[in-house]
């Protein structure tokens, strides 16, 4: 249970680094990310706040595949804890958006991230 856990949660930010990446590259889908704030492509500030949502994932992606045993990485025993803790605050913020397409979008990505760290958390 696990590594199926784990290999969800990777999948979801495959996705999610590489929409992220598209965006920082000036791709036209801001309606779709950061409340669907703007129509087209991200002002370069926003572009900023991309890159560290792309980062941030990657991070937490490596935390998820050491766990699994997936990557000989060390990380603090509190951190797939933090990991759970921030998909759950990424499932509140994404219900709360006030942009229909990015909660249709990300939902059920975020979703299934959630549920695959928090199997990967509790499977052992």
């Amino acid at each position: 249970m696990m590594k199926i856990g784990a290999w969800a949660f990777l999948a979801g930010s495959a996705v999610t680094v590489a929409f992220h990446t598209a965006m920082m590259l000036g791709a036209p889908w801001g309606h779709l990310t950061m409340g669907g704030r703007w129509d087209g492509a991200l002002p370069l500030p926003a572009r900023s706040l991309s890159a560290v949502s792309a980062a941030l994932i990657l991070l937490m992606a490596s935390v998820v595949a050491t766990r699994a045993g997936l990557l000989a990485w060390r990380f603090p025993a509190w951190s797939m804890y933090a990991v759970v803790a921030f998909m759950v605050l990424s499932i509140a913020m994404h219900v709360a958006t006030p942009s229909a397409a990015e909660r249709q979008l990300w939902l059920p990505v975020i979703l299934a991230m959630a549920l695959g760290a928090a199997a990967t958390l509790w499977s052992r």
